[in-house]
């Protein structure tokens, strides 16, 4: 869909009569949009039932005024959408901010490039962010810290009991729309709390027994910053498989192959067993990270196993 093109529900009228504003959460089939000088609560007109179209936290949309007073209004178009993510379902992210813990819960690292990639098929740029250094020594997050920065993105390292590294994120964070991502128990929502100053979202303990978060994000929101971004929890974009990626396409989302791709000795290198392969030299030299290539290698072999299955499957049903 073109930037241009705009999803209807009123053709009668010009959208210059209709305010515009951005969708900041939906509960029980009210939506609540923020036009920047009043937060107004619509219920989308049934023409959008009619297409299989759902507002979504994040979309802009036009509305129609019902009661000034009263801050009512109706959803008469929803604007082209530039992103859009599944699950949650959230429109129009500029960036995903991927948190894990230095422990409590211990990192899962092939979930953080999992979570890299997915921000990667829908073009949503990706910053790192490693909470809980107060918990660890400088050298082991300092370590993990480089296998991302290595890869090319930003890190920051935050504690909210030492009060670091939030000005830093914050201005990552300006003026974009933020997904906040990552396992359960690293502190997502107290980071949220953190930005605020206030509590946005309840927050749950981390059971030390199974080194899991209680889950406690009930809904998708946008929370407004001053700097006139917005923040969203992400509840369910924890885990996820990449059905819709092939292998040989899982390379374009490794950044740090980027300068490599296209110069091995052979056309179509999977970056695995292939002689003269640059992805592999420029590991052998300490540029790429060696545990990222290898969940690289294992996602690499799950994915070509998968569309082999794919394969099989439809042969025996053609």
């Amino acid at each position: 869909m073109s930037s241009s093109t705009r999803i209807n529900a009123k053709t009668q009228r010009g959208v210059e009569d209709l305010p515009e504003g951005i969708i900041l959460k939906g509960i029980g089939g009210f939506y609540y949009v923020d036009t920047g000088r009043c937060i107004y609560e619509c219920k989308a007109r049934g023409v959008f039932r009619k297409d299989d179209m759902i507002p979504l936290p994040g979309d802009r949309v036009n509305i129609s005024i019902v009661d000034e007073t009263k801050g009512i209004g109706n959803i008469d178009e929803i604007l082209a959408r530039k992103s859009f993510l599944i699950r949650p379902n959230v429109a129009n992210v500029d960036q995903a901010a991927i948190v894990l813990a230095v422990r409590a819960p211990s990192p899962d690292f092939m979930l953080v490039d999992k979570l890299l990639i997915a921000a990667g098929m829908v073009g949503i740029k990706c910053i790192i962010c490693i909470n809980k250094i107060d918990l660890g020594i400088e050298d082991e997050f300092k370590e993990m810290a480089d296998i991302y920065r290595k890869a090319g993105y930003p890190v920051i390292l935050l504690s909210s009991k030492l009060n670091a590294g939030y000005d830093s994120l914050k201005k990552y964070l300006d003026m974009n729309i933020t997904v906040f991502a990552g396992q359960s128990g690293v502190g997502k929502s107290t980071i949220l709390n953190s930005l605020l100053e206030s509590s946005v979202m309840e927050t749950g303990e981390v059971s030390q027994k199974l080194e899991r978060g209680r889950h406690t994000t009930r809904h998708a929101e946008l929370v407004t910053l001053k700097s006139g971004g917005y923040l969203v929890d992400t509840p369910g974009f924890s885990s996820f498989e990449l059905s819709e990626l092939s292998h040989s396409e899982l390379q374009n989302f490794y950044p740090e192959f980027e300068g490599y791709i296209g110069k091995c000795r052979f056309t179509g290198c999977s970056h695995i067993s292939e002689p003269g392969c640059r992805v592999k030299e420029a590991l052998e030299k300490g540029l790429i990270d060696t545990g990222r290539y290898g969940r690289y290698a294992q996602l690499y072999d799950i994915l070509k196993q998968q569309g082999q299955n794919i394969y099989k499957y439809k042969k025996k049903n053609k």
